[in-house]
């Protein structure tokens, strides 16, 4: 099965992560917001952290539904070994942002 026809597991259920990314959205529109109005560079650099963290947490949560449903069924069906060397490129990928 290629990777087009496989259901991913988030797709049952969007809602907690479109409101992780509408969250994520606020914030983005906030720090615009207080670079606009002129905030202390500390107050927005701390603000960008947390947007950054966020992200990375949906990151985490999309990546966790991957293994567990593409990367687990490719495994079962077909070895695996393709879908195990994407998962790590994508994982050093994360790791050397």
């Amino acid at each position: 099965m290629d990777a087009a026809a496989r259901q991913h597991r988030y797709a049952d259920d969007k809602a907690p992560l479109l409101a992780r990314l509408k969250k994520i959205e606020g914030q983005a529109k906030g720090i615009q917001e207080m670079v606009t109005s002129g905030r202390y560079c500390i107050d927005i650099v701390q603000q960008l952290r947390a947007l950054s963290a966020a992200a990375d947490e949906v990151a985490l949560l999309v990546l966790e539904s991957h293994i567990e449903g593409c990367v687990a069924d490719a495994i079962r069906e077909e070895g695996g070994e393709e879908h195990i060397r994407e998962l790590m490129r994508t994982i050093r990928k994360a790791i050397r942002r």
